[in-house]
């Protein structure tokens, strides 16, 4: 469904299945991007964002992305979709806008399936990008934390120890980033959490490793990925000062670790619940160059996916 018969990449659904050179040669892509390349193959162009939930920090870089690439950009967003009011379903949503003419639809949606969805209801020769499903996959944020990694260690991870913290359970921003870091060459993959947010049963439906104590789970990693704990799916929250005490990286927590340590948050970050202030600033923080590279990995997967 993503392939082609000759192995292009023609929707970005998930990074499952796809191969190491693939994502070498999207990285590629990038590194042009990220020097300042200034072409607009997506000239005269239409690209529309279908966003089901709310988004911030994807919506808008799928929409700065493809406006520097040349494109004609239109969001439609959950505030402002027919399917919320007049129960439209999905696959008219984009038959309707693929009758337009776009070229590419970013979709963020709540469904397991809706991606694929969306891809079996696009006409031929527009590309479907997953902007975020479910649970399931957000794989252009793991192709841009995979790019901020690669920076530090090339294009071999195989000797990286790696900690997923938070809730595990309920992001896609965690599985998409365990598959990128298999696909890369890491074997060292560790979930951590409070066992209500990362179950053991994860142990064996994920292949990785499932601590519930932070400290043990995190001492002599290379990188910690904190993941935010999302309010929105929970039906009971911990509480804040409780999961900060237990789960929050701190400056003492840091000082435990590699000087070299990288420390990744997808975004939003809740400070003084997943990470205190000291961190999240600090020099060993790459938050702010993930939304960097974030915009570098989508002009690439844009460009790649929709200027033919």
């Amino acid at each position: 469904m993503q392939l082609t018969s000759d192995g292009r990449l023609r929707h970005l659904i998930t990074l499952d299945g796809l191969s190491k050179s693939l994502l070498c040669d999207i990285f590629s892509d990038a590194d042009i991007w990220a020097r300042g390349n200034s072409s607009r193959p997506l000239a005269e162009k239409l690209f529309i964002n279908i966003f089901f939930e709310t988004s911030t920090r994807t919506r808008t870089a799928f929409e700065a992305a493809a406006k520097q690439l040349g494109a004609d950009v239109v969001n439609l967003n959950q505030a402002t979709m027919a399917g919320d009011i007049k129960q439209e379903s999905l696959e008219d949503t984009v038959r309707t806008v693929a009758a337009m003419g776009a070229v590419g639809i970013a979709l963020r949606h709540p469904d397991a399936g809706a991606p694929q969805a969306a891809v079996a209801a696009a006409a031929p020769g527009i590309a479907v990008i997953n902007g975020g499903n479910n649970c399931e996959s957000h794989p252009t944020q793991g192709l841009t934390d995979a790019y901020t990694i690669r920076e530090r260690v090339g294009d071999d991870f195989s000797g990286l120890s790696v900690a997923i913290v938070g809730d595990v359970l309920h992001s896609r921003v965690a599985r998409s980033n365990l598959h990128m870091l298999r696909i890369m060459g890491a074997t060292d993959i560790r979930l951590v959490g409070p066992p209500e947010l990362c179950p053991q049963i994860l142990q064996n439906d994920l292949g990785a490793s499932v601590f519930s104590d932070l400290e043990e789970a995190i001492n002599s990693v290379d990188i910690v990925i904190l993941l935010r704990v999302q309010r929105e799916r929970l039906r009971a929250m911990p509480q804040e000062s409780d999961y900060f005490r237990n789960y929050g990286l701190t400056a003492a927590r840091l000082a435990m670790l590699k000087k070299d340590v990288m420390i990744l948050h997808p975004g939003p970050i809740n400070r003084g619940v997943e990470i205190s202030d000291s961190v999240a600033d600090g020099p060993q923080s790459m938050i702010l160059r993930q939304v960097t590279n974030g915009m570098a990995i989508r002009k690439a997967v844009l460009s790649r996916l929709c200027s033919t």
